[in-house]
Formats: C-alpha cells, structure tokens, sequence
C-alpha cells in the first residue's frame, strides 16, 4: 500500500477529523496544484488536468478540523480520478 491510499484510509474512516495538512498532502500525492487566491482569502483550489478532464476542489484553511463537507467533496474527486486512471 502506497502513502497516498494508507493516508486517504485514515481520511476515508474518520472525515470529521481530518487537519488541512492531512487533506493538502493526500491532494498533492494524486497530483493536484495548490493555489490561493490573490483577494486574502483563507480558501485554496486544488487543480488538476488530465488529458480528458479538468478537476477542482476548493479547501478551506481551517484549524483545528477541516469541515466535514468539504472532505467529502475532496474524497468524490480522487475518486472520479481513481476512476479514470483505471479506464
């Protein structure tokens, strides 16, 4: 097992415990950019292209927990990504 599914694991069996770090972290290893915007706002965009799709997920920086919400978000995309690598 890999990192990034040992770290998505841990993410996917307790979502309303997850710190930015962990989320930031499991979003590069599948490769996502990390970008914040230019207006001071404590949300990043997560960005990633592939030869058929575009992805985006937008994370708020938030301490102690990230939102519930926004993991789950976070966890659809990797899978539709999951999903397209395997086809």
């Amino acid at each position: 097992m890999s990192k990034a599914e040992k770290a998505l694991l841990k993410i996917r069996q307790n979502p309303k415990s997850v710190r930015f770090e962990e989320i930031d972290k499991v979003l590069n290893l599948y490769g996502f950019e990390r970008r914040q915007s230019r207006k001071g706002t404590s949300h990043y965009v997560y960005i990633l292209k592939t030869e058929h799709k575009f992805y985006r997920v937008t994370i708020p920086f938030k301490r102690p927990f990230v939102k519930k919400v926004y993991i789950q978000q976070a966890l659809e995309i990797i899978d539709e990504v999951e999903e397209d690598k395997d086809q």
